[in-house]
């Protein structure tokens, strides 16, 4: 922010240099006239001071009118990030969502496969019996012949 303190510092000088150059040439142009002899001091005195014055004001009106400008700016800004942050904030809920929605199908792929396994080596443990008891049937019948 110090950045802008000398611009608008400088801004200020223009301004007064530029209403100082104003002030003199109107007084010179009345001056003249008034040696001429085609104004009264009582005119030049108040004409100067009524330029002066719509000097101001156009000086006064230009800043404020800037002021209103630079105050939008800024809440258009504050409004582009709070827009910029929230479709983040709702990407990374969605995304969270889609996660969560895998991770159960997942875990119930991995149940469901669980299970089968289980169900295979309960199979596998009954045919290894059978076959076990098929073969000392085998081997006790060969031994009594």
């Amino acid at each position: 922010m110090d950045g802008a303190k000398p611009v608008a510092a400088g801004k200020q000088d223009l301004e007064e240099a530029l209403l100082r150059i104003v002030q003199q040439h109107h007084h010179q142009s009345l001056c003249q006239r008034q040696q001429t002899g085609t104004l009264p001091t009582a005119t030049i005195s108040a004409l100067v001071n009524v330029q002066i014055t719509d000097t101001v004001i156009a000086l006064r009106t230009r800043a404020e009118r800037a002021k209103k400008d630079a105050l939008k700016s800024a809440v258009r800004v504050a409004d582009l990030l709070v827009d910029t942050v929230d479709g983040g904030v709702r990407e990374l809920f969605v995304n969270e969502k889609r996660i969560e929605l895998e991770a159960r199908a997942l875990l119930g792929t991995i149940a469901r496969y669980r299970r089968q396994t289980d169900e295979w080596l309960a199979a596998t443990s009954e045919i290894n019996s059978a076959l076990k008891v098929t073969h000392r049937d085998a081997t006790h019948i060969t031994c009594l012949t």
